[in-house]
């Protein structure tokens, strides 16, 4: 079949590459325009459409799909179906109905749980032990089409959502590819999802990210986990904002109180509601990420240093 690929971010790499190495015909790729990036605000493509130019496709970088002109431009490519896979713009009727096929979504999640623009983050975020990938008809609605094929994966006790996503964005290339050879060969079933079991994946915020040290141990960790990398779970010391990046499984040592901090040989653990964690990559403020354990060396901890706690009043004022 002829392919209209589009996609913007790291995570649709996989699935791109896959493609191309597939029998299917990749006739183009639609992403993201250029945009400011690094200290000087450079413009610079997105991975996708490197990767694109890289292999000599044409490249469609509209900034709304709802140009006529833009319709013209997929109309002339002649795809057969647009796979998707983390676009980030919004596909309107007129350019749905373009591929003959329509428009075949790679979202991770099991659908309908997370739709939405952070869908692995949200499921780390929740405490939830396993996930997916979900291949669906895209439509007007948010992540709401017809679904064609899924899986599902298990989530570990200390992944990141960065390290889930990047996991999901490999395990999902041969997903979408099974999806469009089924398409190709006639033998694709579609299934209805149930609106009803539908749950929402919003975009995460900096305030949301901030760390509540009376928190129970479990759901700290699925917050510090679900906030990585972006936007980072964080807390203050000494009212300078300070990021925990990653977590590791902490050693026997007796509790602390909520927020406190304490070094051993190998580990920098902080006390919460009900135990301790182990901080294994930490961000203190204007410092690139480090080991926890290689900080707390060189920060003079003492028996009473702690992180401080958010008043209430300040919870929710945006980092």
């Amino acid at each position: 079949m002829r392919l209209l690929f589009a996609g913007t971010p790291e995570v649709a790499l996989p699935s791109l590459r896959a493609l191309l190495d597939s029998p299917h015909e990749v006739v183009g790729v639609l992403t993201r325009p250029d945009a400011p990036s690094g200290r000087g605000r450079s413009l610079r493509p997105s991975p996708v459409k490197a990767l694109a130019l890289e292999a000599g496709l044409p490249v469609l970088t509209p900034t709304t799909l709802r140009d006529d002109a833009v319709h013209q431009q997929l109309r002339d490519l002649a795809p057969d179906v647009a796979p998707v896979v983390a676009y980030g713009n919004l596909v309107p009727r007129a350019a749905l109905e373009i591929p003959a096929h329509g428009w075949l979504n790679l979202h991770f999640s099991l659908l309908p749980a997370w739709r939405g623009a952070a869908p692995a983050q949200r499921a780390v975020l929740a405490g939830q032990r396993e996930t997916g990938m979900s291949v669906f008809r895209l439509e007007e609605g948010l992540d709401t089409g017809d679904m064609l094929a899924t899986a599902s994966t298990d989530i570990g006790e200390y992944e990141t959502a960065g390290q889930l996503l990047d996991r999901l964005a490999v395990e999902g290339a041969p997903l979408l590819l099974d999806a469009l050879d089924a398409l190709a060969s006639g033998t694709a079933t579609f299934t209805p999802q149930d609106h009803a079991a539908a749950t929402h994946a919003a975009k995460l915020s900096p305030a949301e990210a901030r760390i509540d040290w009376t928190r129970p141990a479990a759901e700290l960790s699925a917050h510090i986990r679900g906030m990585s990398p972006d936007p980072g779970a964080w807390t203050t010391l000494a009212g300078d904002r300070f990021k925990i990046l990653a977590l590791t499984r902490p050693p026997e040592h007796p509790n602390l109180p909520a927020g406190r901090l304490a070094a051993t040989r190998k580990h920098l653990l902080v006390g919460t509601g009900t135990g301790v964690l182990a901080l294994e990559t930490v961000a203190p403020a204007g410092k690139r990420p480090m080991r926890g354990a290689d900080w707390a060396r060189g920060a003079g901890l003492t028996e009473t240093t702690t992180f401080e706690q958010p008043r209430s009043e300040q919870a929710g004022e945006q980092a």
